[in-house]
């Protein structure tokens, strides 16, 4: 059998246009002689579509798109993620439906199987809107009988985890109806340990139950998530025969005869930091394509931060297309403004210097009667920033382009930004990556590059916000080092004050950090959307109450 996995890219919605990319991927598989076409989870709708679904017509539109990719199918068998009705026909809507793997040859649907297994964890929440499936499908197809699964369907392997989430095993029980092959089609989000945890595991289970495994997934950015592609087959034996590439669109073929597999296995990037990068860059590419904006304008301090952002965006829109601007006030540093434009010009982006002088000190004489007696103190240092705020935002709304805010997770986590301020924009890029990773993805570019594309001098000095004299961010905050390390554990790890301490991290400085991080709850909530690149990111999967007064810092 030659498989052909069509790893597409699809848009949230854009029906029309994804289903041109499912029907021209399966006239090239046609060309290429294929016996089957495989394409990801929900790929005609994009995943996921939220709430969407709850939207009658988008229902109707969706059923209708597979309708016509069914007549368009001919003698070359396509199975492909799509929504499903809850009926015994798939294209017969009624009050339930379903989150589809559908088998299509000829013109008609020969099998579908509705996902049993459906996540209301972490950034899921599918049984908000699917009813599960209750029967392990199986088809044959070329000689092989193939178990169909979609997605989660494929990650309660009882042998595989210690406390499965769910009572039924799909696969397993269609190895034991008689399946040969198994194939699951997926949207499964990345995060950087997440490629390694999922190979691993359906490397176990080929390998334990001697039956060749085809995983196809979603490739993208869809909001704050980021799918990373990287299909593959697995062989009988649990090796892998074929590896689709990371972060990008591809057409790949893997020849099955009897248990072996032949394919070609596209590269791993080189490091954790190449992998990082290169999902925040389809990240934010496709979040200002999908969007509808042509460009990004940021804010370059001439720090560390803001030279990160402006590299991986540029790298991913090109130099054309990003627009940095430096603001300085009375507090900012010649240095500072030299590193920034000294950025812009290795990157090759627009360079443009407004200076808020003026404008703070306008709003000093207008609050000086009303703050007559109270000494300067944050309210200052944050007017400051959020003059800035003002003067992108209107860059934004001038030019249509899309604010790229610059804050780290560690800033966030403990509330060290502005609202109003240095929060506002359309996209956080790298606020899912820790100080202390910001600083090893900076060096990682600096070394992949020639010349070096940040300036050194924003690595190797001491951050600071400039809103004062003399600041730097140590003057708020511990070391990164300390920071990161607390911040990891209570965030990811979810270790309470005590597990932290038992670590042997400082006791005060551990009060401090974590009940910072649980006060700031209201400031995360009103940031952008972020590009999700850990387990825990600040976002849609974190749903920590704000009005609460229970603290696991304890």
């Amino acid at each position: 059998m030659r498989l052909v996995i069509a790893q597409i890219n699809p848009t949230i919605g854009d029906l029309d246009g994804n289903v041109a990319q499912i029907l021209d991927a399966y006239k090239k598989a046609q060309i290429n002689k294929a016996d089957l076409v495989v394409t990801s989870e929900l790929a005609i709708t994009g995943y996921p579509p939220r709430d969407l679904l709850d939207r009658p017509r988008f229902l109707r539109d969706a059923i209708a798109a597979l309708s016509f990719v069914v007549n368009n199918v001919k003698d070359i068998p396509l199975i492909i993620g799509a929504i499903v009705s809850n009926t015994n026909d798939p294209l017969v809507l009624n009050d339930r439906i379903a989150n589809g793997a559908v088998v299509i040859a000829n013109g008609k649907i020969i099998a579908c199987h509705r996902k049993m297994l459906l996540p209301s964890y972490d950034v899921f929440d599918e049984t908000r809107y699917f009813v599960a499936g209750e029967i392990s499908t199986i088809v044959e197809i070329g000689g092989k009988k193939i178990g169909l699964s979609v997605c989660e369907d494929a990650w309660n392997d009882k042998e595989y985890w210690q406390k499965p989430r769910y009572a039924r095993d799909p696969l397993t029980e269609q190895i034991a109806a008689g399946a040969n092959l198994l194939i699951n089609i997926s949207a499964s989000p990345y995060d950087r340990q997440k490629p390694a945890k999922r190979l691993t595991m359906l490397q176990s289970i080929a390998r334990r139950h001697k039956v060749p495994f085809v995983y196809v997934n979603q490739v993208g950015g869809n909001d704050s998530l980021i799918f990373d592609g990287r299909s593959f087959a697995i062989d009988a034996f649990g090796e892998v025969a074929l590896m689709a590439p990371a972060f990008r669109s591809a057409l790949v073929t893997a020849e099955i005869q009897n248990d072996k597999m032949i394919g070609d296995i596209s590269p791993a990037p080189s490091c954790w930091e190449a992998d990082v990068c290169a999902a925040l860059e389809l990240g934010v590419k496709d979040y200002t394509q999908k969007c509808g904006f042509n460009s990004a304008v940021l804010g370059l301090s001439g720090g560390i931060d803001s030279a990160l952002t402006a590299a991986i965006a540029t790298k991913a829109l090109g130099p054309d297309r990003v627009i940095g601007i430096s603001m300085p006030s009375r507090y900012s540093s010649q240095g500072s403004i030299a590193d920034a434009r000294d950025l812009a010009q290795r990157l090759g982006i627009r360079f443009d210097v407004v200076s808020i002088e003026s404008i703070f000190k306008s709003y000093l004489e207008a609050l000086a009667e009303p703050f007559k007696g109270y000494a300067a103190d944050v309210t200052e240092e944050n007017l400051q920033a959020r003059i800035r705020g003002a003067i992108l935002m209107a860059y934004s709304n001038k030019l249509g382009a899309l604010l790229l805010t610059t804050g780290n997770k560690s800033e966030l986590a403990v509330g060290y930004c502005t609202l109003y301020g240095d929060m506002c924009g359309g996209l956080a890029l790298i606020s899912d990556l820790y100080k202390t990773q910001v600083y090893a993805v900076a060096k990682y570019i600096n070394t992949s590059a020639t010349p070096a594309l940040i300036p050194e001098n924003s690595i190797i000095k001491p951050p600071s916000a400039e809103l004062r004299p003399d600041q730097t961010d140590q003057d708020s905050l511990p070391p990164y080092e300390q920071l990161d390390e607390i911040l990891a554990g209570y965030i990811e790890g979810a270790l309470c004050r005590t597990a932290l301490i038992s670590r042997g991290l400082d006791s005060d400085l551990v009060h401090r950090v974590t009940r910072l991080v649980d006060t700031s709850e209201y400031k995360r909530r009103q940031m952008p959307p972020g590009l999700r690149i850990s387990r825990k990111a600040f976002g849609e999967g974190r749903r920590i109450p704000i009005a609460q007064k229970y603290s696991y810092s304890r």
